[in-house]
């Protein structure tokens, strides 16, 4: 099983709040984040970096089921 992670970079708004949470799953790259890898092991720090943006620009998915951020 693995997770897709997708950052929506004419969303986000640069506040590196996931790269904070996950930095090992994200980094600013100029004014925007990026994933460091499209696909993932399944972890709770994605989820918990999803949740935490404040624009929403981040997606992670199982498949074709959204599994954050979380409602």
């Amino acid at each position: 099983m693995t997770w897709r992670i997708e950052v929506d970079r004419h969303v986000c708004i640069g506040s590196g709040i996931c790269a904070g949470t996950a930095p090992g799953l994200f980094r600013l790259e100029g004014e925007r984040s990026q994933a460091l890898r499209e696909e993932i092991s399944p972890q709770e720090v994605a989820l918990d970096a999803a949740d935490s943006c404040p624009a929403l620009a981040i997606t992670v998915t199982e498949g074709s089921e959204v599994v954050g951020p979380r409602p």
